[in-house]
């Protein structure tokens, strides 16, 4: 009875979908956050009978066969990429990305990790960083007498001091774009690592080569739906629902033949 395996892969992968949705639904207010969904392909088959094969004397060919599917298995949970709205914080060190790209912030092992969380900070020493404390590269420094700082869409850091009308330029933000940005490895904390199937970092300035620009005073909100997320949440449960009672015919047929005397 290959129906009980067959039903128990559907109910895994439904339950799967479920804690992908619930994830989802975790980080509707996660700066920067893009959904994910959940990605599934049959499992192996059964040839009972091979295609094409010869079953007379005469040559004659099977049109079709016999091929038993023995389920379904992940095969993978991909980032829905979209551009999230743009909210208003009037904070000075909070940038929201307007388009492709991502901050680059150095780690503590020295490994570069990527982000869309432009909810910067600015740690003791004057130094910009993440909301984690890694410094944002290229590794910008505010005096410590700074009055003002304003950061246009270049990416460009300027100073405002109460001693001098001119402002003073601090350094300039670059954003990094991936071949396949689907590719990167989420770490948490809205980091990103490069890996093979990302291809390298391209950094440029903001607005240059296809690159998105920064909005000062803006943070990105999450491109969460939460309709469409409830929408498939009950797909999902009423898909559970259906593999449980597969699973209950099954057992109950067995039954049957169990009492057979």
């Amino acid at each position: 009875m290959r129906a009980l395996q067959i039903a128990a892969t559907g109910m895994s992968a439904q339950q799967m979908r479920v804690e992908v949705i619930s994830n989802n639904l975790a980080n509707m207010s996660t700066t920067g956050y893009n959904a994910r969904r959940a990605e599934f392909a049959d499992l192996h088959y059964q040839q009972m009978t091979r295609p094409g094969t010869i079953t007379a004397n005469d040559g004659t060919v099977v049109p079709a066969g016999v091929q038993l599917g023995l389920g379904v298995r992940p095969a993978a949970v991909s980032v829905t990429l979209a551009q999230g709205s743009l909210a208003a914080t009037n904070g000075d060190l909070d940038v929201a990305i307007d388009g492709h790209g991502y901050l680059e912030v150095t780690l503590p092992s020295g490994l570069s990790a990527y982000t869309r969380d432009g909810g910067l900070k600015r740690s003791p020493d004057g130094q910009i960083v993440n909301s984690d404390g890694y410094p944002v590269v290229p590794g910008i420094t505010i005096p410590q007498e700074t009055r003002a700082l304003a950061i246009n869409a270049a990416g460009e850091v300027y100073a405002y001091f109460s001693d001098r009308t001119e402002p003073e330029l601090l350094g300039q933000f670059t954003l990094a774009s991936f071949t396949n940005e689907k590719g990167l490895e989420a770490i948490g904390s809205n980091l990103f690592l490069e890996t093979g199937a990302s291809g390298p970092p391209q950094a440029g300035a903001p607005g240059e080569a296809g690159l998105g620009t920064l909005r000062q005073g803006y943070l990105e909100e999450s491109s969460v739906d939460p309709v469409r997320e409830i929408t498939e949440l009950i797909k999902a449960q009423r898909g559970y629902e259906l593999n449980a009672k597969v699973i209950t015919a099954a057992d109950q047929m067995l039954g049957a033949t169990t009492q057979v005397r």
